[in-house]
């Protein structure tokens, strides 16, 4: 037991050698607009209030608290995956740690301040709880349960992935029978129900109402701008007395729909998200049903688009204004640390470090393809092919969602992509081991 526990400790650190080095927690765009929500006391865009009330509760000393729960989390899911498995050693745990720290950005996901570490370990949760749930004891499939249902609750896209892959695994399941136990999926739906509820009750408690996070028509419409398909709608309905702002304003509309939303002075003077709301979802509406082709290729384009976008770092820069202003002003604690960081003097550049990270998950996609077909071809469907096969579906959805519903970043690929890496480097010691009964009664 100590050397496990040694092992899991130094596993933990490695995951937070990037925090560690930059002498804080790494700070990325959106994180001030998370911890905002709790002091702030109204909804944002694409901003959970469960997230950000994990940030304000976890904010001392220095918010260490919060990505020390992002690296324990995630060594506590890898051990499960690996003695899963029957790959449960203390010399696997750090090997394979140690190489997804360097090959991948699983150790800056978990160093810094973001949802976007709980994508990938989501996956995993929802795999197990799924699959491998008599490889489990009670209390981890329910401590499994609440994470998926945080996680679900930190980002409306790791919701639409869980959603399909539960989607697939029920396909499979009524088409295979007993491929996909049909307990597997209700403690799945469970864990996202959960998660529903979770993210209700939080919004609720800030704002006051039960609703859900805004940014329903505004990341569609912010797909479609960069796609030319506003730009078409508009030239063709203009003049629209329901499109007053848009109408008036379309020459101007920039076709880089991040640059219109965070950083152009016309987003703010046509009065942001609540101001363009209505015109946004009128354009986004009709637009589906107007150009269905259009729609088609786009969302088809931005999949692939997608697909290949993976580097490491996108946002953890020096000049993020607003989080800086957000943690000045909400938690001036903090604030010394903050300044003193590498970060925030210009010392983190990840040019080099996407030489490596880049073609290590292209790589790592591409091989998992070759893992899945010679699974399917020894049928090895009970083994690492049904991890494989879930985390390609889990790629494809984030792809999808990620690509089609908003708009291609590498933000996007990369909070997912580490999985693949992951698959990859249990093959070698899977064909040395020794299966043994790691099942527990559930």
């Amino acid at each position: 037991m100590p050397l496990r526990v040694t092992a899991a400790l130094a596993a933990a650190l490695l995951l937070l050698a990037p925090a560690l080095w930059n002498g804080f927690p790494l700070l990325q765009f959106d994180t001030g607009g998370y911890l905002a929500r709790w002091f702030e006391g109204h909804l944002e865009e694409s901003r959970s209030t469960v997230y950000g009330l994990a940030l304000a509760l976890a904010a001392r000393p220095d918010f260490w608290p919060v990505v020390a729960g992002h690296a324990v989390i995630t060594v506590w899911v890898l051990w499960l995956t690996l003695r899963a498995h029957w790959l449960a050693s203390p010399l696997v745990l750090v090997v394979t740690t140690t190489a997804l720290a360097i090959l991948t950005g699983l150790a800056f996901l978990a160093s810094t301040l973001l949802t976007d570490i709980f994508a990938g370990l989501s996956v995993l949760a929802l795999y197990l709880v799924t699959l491998r749930a008599d490889t489990l004891r009670r209390w981890e499939i329910w401590a499994l349960i609440a994470l998926i249902g945080f996680a679900a609750a930190t980002h409306t896209a790791t919701l639409a992935v869980l959603l399909a892959l539960l989607a697939a695994g029920s396909a499979i399941a009524l088409i295979w029978r007993g491929t996909v136990p049909f307990a597997g999926l209700a403690r799945g739906g469970l864990a996202l129900a959960i998660s529903v509820a979770l993210l209700l009750a939080a919004n609720f408690a800030v704002a006051g109402r039960l609703a859900w996070t805004p940014g329903g028509s505004a990341i569609p419409f912010g797909r479609m701008l960069q796609a030319g398909i506003v730009a078409r709608y508009l030239a063709e309905h203009c003049p629209d007395p329901r499109l007053p702002k848009l109408c008036t304003n379309r020459e101007q509309l920039p076709a880089d729909s991040d640059f219109f939303f965070w950083g152009s002075d016309l987003f703010d003077e046509l009065g942001r998200f609540a101001g363009l709301g209505d015109e946004m979802r009128i354009v986004v509406g009709e637009s589906l049903t107007a150009y269905p082709g259009a729609q088609i290729k786009a969302a088809i384009l931005a999949t692939a688009d997608q697909l290949s976008r993976a580097a490491t770092g996108y946002g953890v820069r020096n000049d993020i204004w607003h989080t800086h202003w957000i943690v000045e002003r909400y938690t001036p604690h903090a604030l010394p640390a903050m300044k003193a960081a590498r970060q925030q003097n210009d010392r983190l550049d990840f040019a080099a470090i996407n030489r490596l990270h880049v073609p290590v998950a292209w790589g790592s996609m591409l091989l998992l393809i070759g893992l899945l077909a010679r699974a399917a071809w020894r049928r090895q469907s009970a083994d690492l092919g049904e991890l494989a096969a879930t985390i390609g579906l889990a790629i494809l959805a984030n792809a999808a969602v990620c690509g089609a519903l908003s708009n291609p970043n590498d933000r996007y690929g990369a909070r997912m992509v580490w999985l693949a890496t992951f698959v990859l480097l249990l093959t070698p010691w899977a064909s040395n081991r020794r299966p043994r009964s790691d099942k527990f009664r559930i």
